[in-house]
């Protein structure tokens, strides 16, 4: 008599919240690389002033604190914009496909690091730390988050997700647009609209962490399943 062995079948992480939690937000740094890397390229073949420059140079800002600061250690506005742009590009690339490989994650810190130095902007550290950290958990078992998640706190998180992952990205989004163009329905005020930009990046590095810690209830509660 023949005795069958069946194997459980394991969840590929490419279909798990986290795992998509991590591809949006480097697709969000990604596109944020490339956007500052683009108006440096424009400014052209010219020397820059130092370590940190304006993405956005006078002859293309749109609004007086339009100027999208960043740091790099080209000392040319060209070569820094189109590293910029091919870093960001990798890193969206790198996200789709790669990161759950061995050393995906090392790769895509790696990729972190060269579009903060290549003028891919300064505040991106503040995301992209994070959304590594998270990113290196992503295919790891989970039994310390579900030693930290309460049951039925957990739940309420794991509902939550789709939403938060969702304003966090708008909310970025928005500040992005304002950095760069300065318009927000309503807000004339110069000052106002910088305040208002900051703001909407700093809710959206909250809804950051709420999305990764609740993409991780998502996934624990699917297994529960």
């Amino acid at each position: 008599m023949t005795t069958t062995v069946t194997r459980p079948i394991q969840r590929s992480s490419r279909f798990t919240a986290r795992r998509i939690t991590a591809l949006v937000l480097c697709i969000l740094i990604g596109a944020s690389g490339i956007n500052h890397g683009f108006f440096e390229a424009i400014q052209g073949w010219k020397p820059t002033s130092g370590l940190v420059v304006q993405a956005i140079g006078e002859a293309q800002r749109m609004w007086p604190h339009g100027t999208e600061e960043a740091l790099t250690v080209v000392p040319n506005f060209l070569i820094t914009g189109i590293l910029a742009m091919c870093t960001g590009l990798t890193i969206i690339v790198w996200s789709i496909g790669f990161i759950q490989k061995k050393h995906g994650t090392l790769t895509l810190l790696l990729l972190f690091i060269i579009l903060f130095l290549a003028g891919g902007g300064i505040a991106q550290v503040l995301f992209f730390l994070p959304t590594w950290a998270y990113s290196t958990r992503i295919d790891k078992p989970l039994q310390w988050w579900r030693r930290i998640l309460p049951e039925r706190g957990g739940r309420s998180l794991s509902s939550i997700w789709k939403w938060s992952l969702a304003a966090c990205s708008l909310l970025f989004l928005m500040a992005l647009e304002i950095a760069i163009v300065g318009f927000f329905p309503g807000i004339t005020n110069q000052d106002m609209l910088l305040y208002v930009c900051w703001g909407f990046l700093a809710i959206s590095w909250i809804l950051l962490h709420v999305s990764f810690v609740s993409a991780f209830a998502h996934d624990i509660s699917e297994q529960g399943a």
